[in-house]
């Protein structure tokens, strides 16, 4: 089938769900044969009803190849949360490509490098005033366990059940999924202990929700004063204030704030990995402001470069002061460390976070989104629990009659969802729970298709 122009024209950022054909279709599937000629085949997960070759996108909305128009609830791994092509992220970008496309690094810097952390250091919670710029999360999360490590003299770490923060060899150690980690094992350094992430809804057998955070912090410390045998001595926590891909998981209030007087008794970093939760997404410019707790160490990505690859790695100045000064070699750089275009982009981002108030309306129309969600999931017998904060939300599927995991039903309410117009993902530690992380953008005709498309791919899930 032949397309005309318009037909592969970017769609209007308020475009409703419309297919010409169904997902994924002959084009599609053309370029994913393609694909599969030429890419490691564990790359992308082909199969016949999933996934789309994306084309273009606006705003909440995603066009393909054939033509089919989507509405993105997953905000691209949650990178989108102003919406895609923001008209003036894109003419900062332009504009920076006719003056300086590439820099030096480390070596020479760039005035809109520059600017970036300092823009960063003005937003960011407490004295955090001094960063690296990173190109991925992973490298953030990278970047802060050698601070750690650099800081305290200490290699070991105390992460999360359900944690996901990278997949460089210095973050999945780090990232307690075992189907990640399992086949490096042999390269991994083993620094890591692990302790359940406090759950409300679901504590650890034997533990009262009462006594959870008390259990959990109890768990902490014991691993930071004793290590396991053959551990090494701790010198940083990390944490996510709010799991991402564990499956929006958001901890009892006071966590943060106790975690954070646990690490100053025992002499451990705090680290918060906001790579996701950040620049917004959950109500405030950072989750961890909800508990006026102040990390060591910040790590932020995703929502920051407004589709552009940057993140950033800010922390203290005296535990950023354990670097020591450059002599002529930086002991962590990259060949395109602080990009010219993509620190424009950043740059551009932040004030668009900042003017158009994006953390106060993520507030509000995740509140009202979690509020229709719930009610118009009620009485689904799949449904365990709609959950999150601000514009991080997620739907967990349970079996009713054991109450085990349904990764099935909810991998089958993606793909349901794929066929009329939704774009959504999988998450939690089992794939058991559907995510829900739209842009801000969104309008009230697209906050209806939402809410009813995800209904109605519920409705018709199978597994």
């Amino acid at each position: 089938m032949m397309l005309s122009a318009l037909d592969l024209a970017p769609p209007a950022p308020d475009a409703l769900p419309h297919l010409r054909v169904p997902p994924p279709g002959p084009l599609s599937r053309e370029w994913l044969a393609r694909l599969r000629a030429v890419e490691s085949p564990n790359v992308t997960s082909i199969a016949h009803d999933f996934p789309v070759v994306w084309h273009s996108a606006r705003g909440a909305a995603v066009r393909d190849v054939d033509g089919n128009t989507y509405l993105d609830a997953t905000s691209a791994f949650g990178v989108a949360l102003i919406g895609h092509s923001h008209p003036r992220v894109v003419a900062a970008a332009n504009a920076q490509t006719q003056r300086l496309v590439h820099g030096m690094g480390d070596v020479h810097p760039t005035t809109v490098r520059i600017e970036l952390l300092e823009a960063l250091t003005r937003i960011a919670p407490g004295d955090l005033g001094h960063g690296v710029l990173c190109t991925g999360g992973s490298e953030a999360v990278e970047v802060a366990l050698k601070t750690a490590l650099l800081a305290t003299g200490k290699a070991g770490v105390v992460a999360f059940s359900g944690s996901y923060h990278g997949l460089g060899h210095g973050a999945l150690d780090a990232t307690s999924r075992r189907d990640f980690r399992a086949p490096f094992a042999a390269q991994l350094a083993r620094n890591t202990t692990w302790v359940p992430f406090p759950h409300p809804g679901r504590p650890p057998v034997g533990v009262a929700p009462a006594a959870l955070l008390d259990y959990v912090l109890a768990r902490v410390e014991a691993s930071i004063s004793h290590p396991a045998m053959g551990g090494v001595p701790v010198g940083a926590v990390l944490v996510e204030p709010i799991q991402g891909r564990g499956g929006s998981l958001v901890p009892p209030h006071g966590f943060l704030q106790r975690l954070r007087e646990l690490c100053d008794r025992q002499g451990v970093l705090l680290i918060l990995d906001e790579i996701f939760t950040g620049c917004g997404r959950t109500g405030h410019w950072f989750a961890c402001e909800a508990e006026n707790v102040v990390p060591d160490l910040l790590c932020i990505g995703k929502a920051l470069g407004g589709g552009y690859p940057v993140s950033a790695c800010l922390g203290r100045p005296h535990v950023m002061a354990a670097w020591g000064e450059s002599t002529g070699e930086a002991l962590h750089t990259s060949t395109f460390l602080g990009h010219p275009v993509a620190a424009a982009a950043a740059l551009e981002t932040l004030a668009v976070l900042r003017e158009e108030d994006v953390p106060g309306r993520a507030q509000a129309l995740g509140a009202d989104l979690r509020a229709r969600l719930a009610a118009r999931l009620a009485g689904q017998p799949f449904v365990a629990e709609v959950r999150g904060r601000g514009l991080m939300m997620g739907v967990e599927f349970r079996d009713p009659a054991t109450g085990a995991p349904a990764p099935r039903r909810a991998w089958s309410t993606v793909v349901h969802a794929l066929q009329s117009g939704l774009l959504l993902l999988p998450a939690g530690i089992h794939g058991e729970v559907v995510q829900v992380t739209p842009p801000v953008v969104l309008t009230p005709a697209q906050v209806d298709a939402l809410v009813e498309g995800l209904g109605r791919a519920v409705e018709q899930a199978e597994g």
